[in-house]
C-alpha cells in the first residue's frame, strides 16, 4: 500500500510529495555527486561555488559574496563546494555549513546553516541556521565567531 504525502504550502497551495525546488535541489545533488566522484580538485569546487554565487539574484549574491569571504578567512580548512546545488563549506569532505538563497525555496530571506558536523553544541539546545536579509560587519564578525567555533 503506498501513501502519498499531502502539504500545503505557505501560501496555501497543496501539493502531492516533493515540490518543484525540492525536486530541483535533489537533481543538482544528483550531478553533483557525480562530477565530483569524477574530480577532487579544491580549485574546481570553489569556482563552481562561485559561479552559482554568481547566477544569485543582486540581493542573495551580495549576501553570498560576503559570506564566502568571511567563511574563508574564518576557516581556511574548510573548503567551499556546492551542496543541493547551494555554496556549501565542508571539512574532510562533511558539510559543515552552507548558504541557501532566499530566491532557491521562494522564502522570504536567505539562510547560513550548520550542519551536525558543526562544533555548536551548546546545552540540549542551540540554533543551526541563521536567516539573513543583509550582513553588517557586526554579523560578519558574529559569523566569523561561528564559523571558527564550528570547525574547532
Amino acid at each position: 500500500m503506498s501513501t502519498t504525502r499531502k502539504s500545503t504550502t505557505a501560501n496555501g497551495e497543496q501539493h502531492d510529495g516533493f515540490t518543484d525546488e525540492e525536486r530541483s535541489a535533489m537533481k543538482e545533488r544528483a550531478k553533483e555527486l557525480k562530477t565530483g566522484a569524477r574530480r577532487r580538485a579544491k580549485a574546481d569546487t570553489e569556482s563552481e561555488v562561485l559561479a552559482k554565487i554568481a547566477e544569485m539574484s543582486e540581493s542573495d549574491r551580495a549576501i553570498a559574496e560576503r559570506l564566502h569571504a568571511v567563511i574563508k578567512a574564518s576557516a581556511p580548512v574548510l573548503t567551499p563546494k556546492l551542496w543541493y546545488g547551494m555554496p556549501a563549506y565542508a571539512r574532510d569532505g562533511k558539510v559543515v555549513c552552507f548558504f541557501q538563497s532566499a530566491a532557491k525555496f521562494k522564502t522570504r530571506y536567505a539562510t547560513l546553516g550548520f550542519s551536525d558536523e558543526a562544533n555548536l553544541d551548546a546545552g540540549a539546545m542551540w540554533p543551526t541556521s541563521f536567516a539573513l536579509t543583509a550582513l553588517s560587519v557586526e554579523d560578519e564578525a558574529r559569523i566569523g565567531g561561528l564559523v571558527q567555533q564550528a570547525v574547532s
